[in-house]
């Protein structure tokens, strides 16, 4: 009774039923979360998620990008504009580096590549329920090396114009590692820093960089050329 008590309900977004089969069946071998439905389509997502609330209503929504019809991205805009605040955990291939920045503008927790075991997905899924942003470090280096081969001119969430002020370089440092997936607790023993200065240090970042989360940050720092090796 506990165990599907507290099983985070998921909604599957892909338009392969394979790809959907095989998602559902690795995590039911977990105990955490429970595909309550699934969708081939935007379009058939957006209309199971307007659906009158029950006990089944999904708590995450698990998406693909590449689709026929209504895409991932359209499918975030339209989420969004319909007020349907549910977070999304995208996941995709590894050459998807354009369309997961799109996503992750479009209002995207986090994203991971479709190759990941399932305690990868799990701890993502969990992340994102909880409110949190997920950077997988795999993605988020290809990103940076299309950052680098554009300039550092990736687009991001902020208004180009708008003035930033300049990180400290253990600021730098701090999103550096963000990027690269690492939790505070991590950053943290890697710095050879208290937590609680890490979370510090993680706020002024996204102060200076006008960012709402640490996924916004990213994207500013890509777009600024501040994380371009």
């Amino acid at each position: 009774m506990s165990e599907t008590r507290t099983a985070i309900r998921a909604l599957l977004v892909d338009d392969q039923t394979l790809v959907r089969h095989g998602i559902r069946s690795l995590l039911a071998l977990s105990d955490e979360v429970q595909v309550v439905a699934e969708a081939e389509d935007g379009a058939e997502a957006l209309a199971l998620l307007e659906e009158p609330d029950s006990a089944d209503r999904p708590e995450v929504v698990l998406l693909d990008l590449r689709m026929p019809g209504m895409g991932g991205i359209a499918t975030l805009e339209a989420m969004r504009a319909r007020g349907l605040d549910i977070p999304v955990l995208v996941l995709t291939t590894f050459d998807d580096a354009e369309l997961v920045l799109g996503a992750l503008q479009a209002g995207a927790r986090g994203y991971m590549l479709k190759d990941v075991t399932l305690e990868q997905l799990v701890g993502g899924i969990r992340t994102v329920a909880a409110g949190g942003t997920l950077l997988q470090p795999a993605l988020t280096d290809r990103l940076l090396r299309a950052s680098s081969q554009a300039g550092g001119l990736v687009e991001g969430p902020h208004d180009p114009a708008a003035p930033v002020e300049a990180l400290t370089a253990r600021e730098t440092d701090v999103l550096r590692l963000a990027a690269g997936g690492y939790s505070n607790k991590e950053i943290a023993a890697m710095l050879h820093l208290a937590e609680g200065t890490v979370k510090n240090h993680v706020s002024t970042v996204l102060w200076k960089l006008g960012a709402r989360d640490r996924t916004q940050a990213v994207l500013r720092g890509l777009y600024l050329g501040l994380l371009s090796p």
